[in-house]
């Protein structure tokens, strides 16, 4: 049994409330996605967590997502070092808090496809239906080296992550028992109860960048998350409609998110010099090689250009698009990116739980006052 193209409804973190959902990125590693020396970074520790999630569920916060992470990249800070596991993140997460959903960050080939749908549907259960998975196909190496599991092909990756999720889906069915005769992956007699809850399933969603894995995304995941443009609105723009466009070609919606890391203070000076304080005075340099280095961008394999672009992208965002400014700027930005046609992004702060009550008393307000939230 191969065919999982039926869908259960969806969930309503994609279908109500928030016209542009705003969500929580990386708090479960230590620094979060900050890679800086800064003594306030975040934690990452699970009182930490805790509160900040208590606190992203009171403020109206649509989800929090975590990254899959194994192992850190060293530098001077340990640069995501301490990490939570996810998907046990996220059940306690679940069970302390209403309203707000919250993912598993699941890497496939980690993970067997039996245990990781009961894992999620009982966090499915603790959430009263607001567990949602998040996966990835491939991941870096020396991460991948621990588990003593072999990286394919980048093709095959997807190939084997295709099955994975049919059989998960499967799973998530009305299907009783089933096989499952793949070419990677095969199963007998499968009885997978309790089903996910409420007579739906969870937002699926996925990030992978190259043409294959869009291409995986479209056809699988509920939600899609992309690089936002850092040159223009228009291009962001466009960029969110090719997505979509392919999604209508095979006869299904997709939503488009994006990831960002904002800084906001009371005045645009007071934000760039703290930025410029962060990401570039107390940046962790050695830690920002080591990124790099793991996807073979060194001086050595690029123009000494190029490098340098490289470096300083990373250490202003970590691949995320920086917002920095006033809560006047910071709500403009977030309100083009909602115009060029995006569900939601994902964001991090340098200390989210610090940060996070500014940002609902000044930013989110302004938001709701362009008609793109709703008062928590």
């Amino acid at each position: 049994m191969r065919n999982a193209n039926s869908s259960l409804p969806q969930r309503g973190l994609l279908t109500g409330g928030n016209a542009l959902k705003i969500g929580l990125f990386g708090a479960n590693c230590s620094s979060g996605r900050a890679v800086t020396k800064v003594p306030e970074r975040w934690s990452g520790t699970w009182p930490d967590n805790l509160r900040l999630a208590k606190m992203a569920d009171e403020a109206g916060i649509d989800f929090l997502l975590p990254i899959g992470r194994w192992k850190g990249y060293g530098g001077d800070t340990g640069y995501q070092e301490a990490t939570l596991e996810t998907v046990t993140w996220a059940t306690g997460l679940l069970a302390a808090t209403k309203r707000i959903t919250v993912f598993g960050t699941v890497h496939a080939p980690l993970f067997h496809p039996i245990i990781a749908a009961k894992q999620m549907v009982t966090a499915d259960y603790i959430g009263k239906g607001r567990f949602g998975l998040n996966i990835v196909v491939g991941w870096n190496e020396g991460e991948f080296e621990m588990f003593g599991v072999e990286q394919r092909a980048h093709a095959t990756r997807y190939e084997y992550a295709q099955e994975w999720i049919d059989a998960i889906k499967l799973m998530w069915s009305a299907r009783e028992d089933f096989d499952f005769d793949g070419q990677f992956i095969k199963l007998k007699n499968v009885r997978a109860k309790p089903k996910p809850y409420g007579g739906t399933r969870p937002v699926i969603m996925n990030a992978g960048a190259s043409p294959v894995g869009r291409a995986f995304a479209v056809r699988n995941c509920d939600a899609f998350f992309m690089q936002s443009s850092r040159v223009s609105v228009e291009e962001t723009a466009q960029r969110v409609a090719a997505v979509k466009a392919e999604a209508k070609a095979q006869g299904r919606e997709i939503s488009v998110f994006t990831v960002g890391v904002i800084t906001c203070r009371p005045t645009m000076n007071e934000a760039e010099d703290y930025h410029h304080h962060v990401v570039v005075d107390q940046a962790d340099w050695a830690a920002v090689d080591q990124l790099l280095a793991l996807r073979n961008i060194t001086p050595a394999t690029v123009p000494h250009d190029e490098f340098m672009r490289q470096r300083s992208q990373y250490a202003h965002g970590n691949s995320g698009v920086p917002i920095v400014g006033d809560p006047d700027h910071i709500a403009r930005q977030l309100i083009d990116l909602s115009r060029a046609g995006l569900t939601g992004i994902a964001v991090s702060l340098v200390n989210y739980a610090d940060e996070l009550p500014y940002f609902r008393a000044e930013v989110l307000p302004r938001l709701e006052k362009a008609g793109l939230r709703v008062p928590a």
